[in-house]
């Protein structure tokens, strides 16, 4: 049985990425030959949040961080800025919901929100202070407020098409107990 949960935890941490290398792909491809005025959504993010606060054992932070490196490097941003702030954002959260009584959609919403705002500042604020030219403030805003926006669609996905969910009280672990 502890085999078989083991095997199956080590599945799921290449179905993330998996997941996070085809949303790169898509990210990288040139659909558009013309700048927009809008920057996307960051789907990685939103996500790297759904899992970890699902199943935190499906994303541990070593495999969060060669992700968001991989992303850094392949989108030609400062390697390591933003995934050093997305490896804090998600254990900050995972800790949040580690000590939550009852699992709230609303609550963990809000929670996601603050620190994808917060990831978003800071990270324009620490590229200001190393003299980074930057495109304009409404794009890091909108991007993040996207982001936000599509998070209840991830979490959607990633609860009924790749079948992440929390545990309940009666499922085994990753280390076969009882949760």
């Amino acid at each position: 049985m502890a085999e078989r949960s083991i095997t199956g935890v080590w599945l799921m941490r290449g179905a993330y990425l998996g997941l996070a290398l085809v949303i790169i792909f898509f990210h990288l491809i040139p659909l558009e030959t013309v700048p927009r005025r809008w920057a996307p959504p960051d789907f990685l993010m939103a996500f790297t949040f759904a899992w970890v606060l699902r199943r935190p054992e499906y994303a541990p932070v070593l495999c969060i961080a060669v992700v968001m490196l991989t992303a850094d490097l392949m989108f030609q941003r400062p390697p390591g800025l933003l995934a050093v702030l997305v490896v804090i954002g998600a254990e900050y959260l995972k800790n949040r919901a580690a000590h939550a009584r009852e699992p709230n959609f609303l609550a963990e919403w809000a929670n996601v929100a603050l620190v994808v705002l917060a990831i978003g500042l800071i990270n324009r604020l620490v590229l200001v202070l190393l003299l980074v030219p930057l495109p304009p403030l409404s794009l890091h805003l909108i991007q993040s407020l996207l982001t936000v926006a599509v998070y209840p669609l991830c979490v959607f996905l990633t609860r009924t098409v790749m079948g992440v969910r929390r545990p309940s009280t009666g499922d085994p672990d990753a280390l076969g107990g009882r949760a």
